[in-house]
């Protein structure tokens, strides 16, 4: 098999194609793999599937075991709390980690298991084609645009994310990314413990200001290295290229009063060395992935916007279903079909329950009810109850909810 792309949804699936015996190779476009990006939540649905490929350990030594999900408004008051991961009675914890961190677990475990030349890197996938026994690959070298030879094998899958070459060449009038109106900010600071030390903390409302934030690494001298998310309502043009230097001036004033007795939100923006600048975006389900031989995987697949800590957590359940089904079918074409009509409806749900019915819909709840003001009793503005529902509903459309979860048996039970 041919895997392209060497992010989280690629990777998995190479662990998950070599535990049921299936050959494959990965090929990457950058020129060097190196540890990218900011933080990340693996959810235990997506968890219980790197324990059983053995990286339960590697990853808690590089990550934050989280404890907690907590929400306030943007004064510093306490709305709700609720426990993550184990600490909530699922059997796999929560992880907040780096997201470079975590590709670099699935790619020292990739080589050590599959060998050094199983991901192959400065290949960019231009097109794939097939005919009645096989798919080929087209590629092309990144550093310097010369061709490459074609790769052939039985299946092709497409891991190359949100800028996907493969769900350009079968979706080309798809247009531009579906902008949210929410533009973040994002860093990483080093700070002291807040809350638990293991806490994340979702803040405030998108209209008047909301941050997430929680710690990612924890250091020797005491301190963690803590992952931020800054989040605005403004205008933006949605484009593909979507990450840029950030500059402090476009909202660290929205946020220049945040200072809690549990946090000070200002003193970590500033303290980050660097920001990047995102505009929220995502697509609109696609209504099929697989053509033949060939089929999506990840972001290349459902591109979502980042409200609910699903969009690697899904990759990781695409990979594994998908190892799966062709380890149980002798025909790749069935095994690619059903692989659609199992994660398709279920990935498209949670793209549009990100979009308007994610976790934090707790305190959009609050701001609407108190006109953003601050309250004297939480309990006068929101039920225990209804928090509890809002939370449940979207777990179980994000296929994590604790009865699922303990109800389903055996190694297909994250499917």
């Amino acid at each position: 098999m041919t895997v392209i792309g060497a992010g989280v949804g690629g990777l998995v699936l190479a662990l998950e194609l070599h535990r049921v015996g299936i050959p494959c190779r990965v090929y990457e476009s950058a020129p060097e793999l190196r540890p990218l990006g900011v933080g990340i939540n693996l959810l235990p649905h997506a968890t219980a599937v790197l324990g059983r490929l053995g990286l339960e350990p590697a990853l808690a030594a590089v990550g934050v075991t989280t404890r907690e999900a907590v929400f306030y408004n943007r004064f510093g008051q306490f709305i709700h709390a609720e426990p993550a991961g184990r600490h909530a009675g699922y059997d796999s914890p929560q992880f907040s980690i780096h997201r470079g961190d975590l590709q670099q677990v699935l790619l020292d475990a990739v080589r050590e298991r599959l060998g050094e030349d199983a991901v192959v890197t400065d290949h960019r996938c231009e097109s794939v084609d097939q005919d009645g026994t096989g798919a080929v690959a087209r590629f092309t070298r990144t550093s310097d645009g010369a061709g490459l030879p074609d790769v052939r094998a039985e299946v092709v899958v497409a891991c190359d994310g949100v800028h996907s070459a493969v769900r350009r060449q079968f979706y080309p009038d798809e247009g531009e990314p579906r902008y949210s109106g929410v533009t973040m900010w994002r860093g990483t600071t080093v700070a002291p413990p807040f809350l638990t030390g293991a806490s994340m903390a979702r803040i405030g409302w998108l209209a008047s200001g909301k941050m997430v934030v929680y710690p990612i690494r924890d250091l020797d001298d005491g301190n963690q290295l803590v992952n931020w998310v800054a989040e605005l309502e403004a205008p933006q043009r949605a484009r593909r290229d979507w990450t840029r230097e950030g500059r402090l001036e476009d909202f660290l004033g929205v946020f220049q009063d945040w200072t809690f007795d549990w946090l000070d939100v200002p003193a970590l923006i500033t303290g980050a060395e660097t920001v990047l600048e995102y505009p929220m975006v995502d697509q609109d389900p696609l209504p099929r992935w697989t053509f033949g031989r060939v089929t999506l995987l990840g972001d290349a697949a459902h591109p979502m916007v980042p409200r609910g800590s699903n969009g690697a957590g899904q990759a990781v359940l695409d990979a594994h279903r998908l190892a799966e089904l062709l380890a149980a079918d002798t025909d790749p074409l069935q095994a690619l079909a059903d692989y659609e009509a199992e994660r398709l409806p279920r990935t498209s749900a949670v793209v549009l329950a990100n979009r308007t019915f994610p976790p934090d819909t707790i305190i959009r709840e609050v701001w609407e009810r108190t006109g953003d003001r601050p309250f004297d009793r939480i309990e006068d503005v929101i039920g225990a109850d209804e928090i509890t529902a809002i939370s449940r509903r979207y777990q179980e459309i994000a296929g994590y909810s604790l009865d699922e979860l303990r109800a389903a048996d055996g190694p297909d039970r994250t499917g």
